[in-house]
């Protein structure tokens, strides 16, 4: 079966968890920003959380398919709509050959989800589905859908047996709130900033701008001081310069000390700028659920505690499951 695409929207996408083992040599791992939200979407369609989605960005696709599908929309608060008529997000979903799928304005946040029992059924890049657009890789054709395009959808698991749930309960639905708490983890180069500008950083209020896609957010506030120092040969000259280095999935970037970039799953792996800390890995779904204006304060916390919000992230994804009544 598939998707017919009569209207894209804005930033449609197959995405799934990413391609990893390849940062070394400049392949970002992509995947759903909003992992927990697809993977849920997943889960409420009898799929596996390895399955292929559709990402969608503020402005949502228009879609038919072609033979019954089972359908959920997770994600970002949006009106969902079968054949013009409004339906329930984080439920499970019916359609019939011939139905139309559409949505109305996002409510919040950025990006919602479209999960298909079976999988969007696009060929594996380097061990993914998802798409990377800027290097043409993987996904459909390697970019964003377009009208016209036929989306395949794979063979249902497990003869199409559904989980014993259709909706996810409201205790397991993720928040898409106008001010956040991002907690995440100093260094490599914190040493670089005056004790006032640690202090800007930890405690300023930093608000998401509109400059924000799949490759990092960029945050607006009060600026941070740097030390003063003589660049080493390499660098440049903003103070936030160095001559190179690795960059986390994750990392806080501060150029010209006056804007964070936090680098999210489709950012460069490497470059000149120092990284004065990086986001958990528990928080970097709740940095994607962020609109422009959203804001946010850095909460500065220890590795030990980063694990163990990794470990609690993991658990409540088992427990979602649990309530569902899916599988792994």
């Amino acid at each position: 079966m598939a998707f017919d695409i009569k209207n894209p929207g804005l930033a449609t996408t197959v995405q799934d968890q990413g391609r990893t083992g390849h940062y070394n040599v400049g392949i970002p791992q992509s995947g759903s920003l909003d992992q927990y939200s697809a993977e849920l979407g997943n889960a409420l369609v009898g799929n596996t959380a390895k399955e292929a989605v559709l990402e969608c960005t503020y402005l949502g696709p228009v879609l038919t398919t072609d033979q019954v599908a089972v359908v959920a929309v997770t994600g970002a608060p949006v009106e969902v709509k079968v054949n013009g008529d409004a339906q329930p997000q984080w439920t499970r979903l019916q359609l019939k050959a011939g139905d139309e799928l559409s949505f109305g304005v996002i409510r919040g946040g950025t990006r919602y989800y479209i999960a298909v029992q079976g999988g969007i059924d696009v060929p594996e890049v380097l061990g993914s589905r998802s798409t990377y657009s800027l290097g043409a890789i993987g996904g459909f054709q390697g970019r964003k859908l377009e009208a016209g395009d036929q989306v395949p959808v794979g063979t249902p698991l497990n003869a199409g047996a559904l989980p014993d749930a259709d909706t996810v309960p409201e205790e397991f639905r993720p928040l898409f709130a106008k001010e956040q708490a991002v907690r995440i983890v100093l260094g490599l180069y914190d040493h670089r900033l005056t004790d006032e500008g640690l202090d800007k950083l930890l405690n300023g209020e930093w608000k998401v701008t509109p400059v924000a896609d799949r490759m990092g957010l960029r945050y607006s506030g009060p600026g941070v001081q740097w030390k003063e120092r003589e660049q080493p040969f390499g660098a440049g000259s903003d103070p936030s310069n160095i001559v190179d280095a690795g960059y986390a999935v994750g990392s806080i970037q501060i150029p010209g000390g006056t804007q964070p970039i936090i680098l999210h799953r489709d950012a460069v792996s490497g470059g000149g700028y120092a990284m004065v800390g990086t986001v958990i890995s528990a928080d970097m779904d709740l940095v994607a659920r962020a609109a422009p204006g959203t804001s946010t304060r850095f909460v500065a916390i220890s590795l030990d505690e980063a694990l163990v919000a990794r470990k609690e992230l993991a658990e409540l994804k088992r427990n979602a499951r649990a309530a569902i009544g899916a599988g792994g």
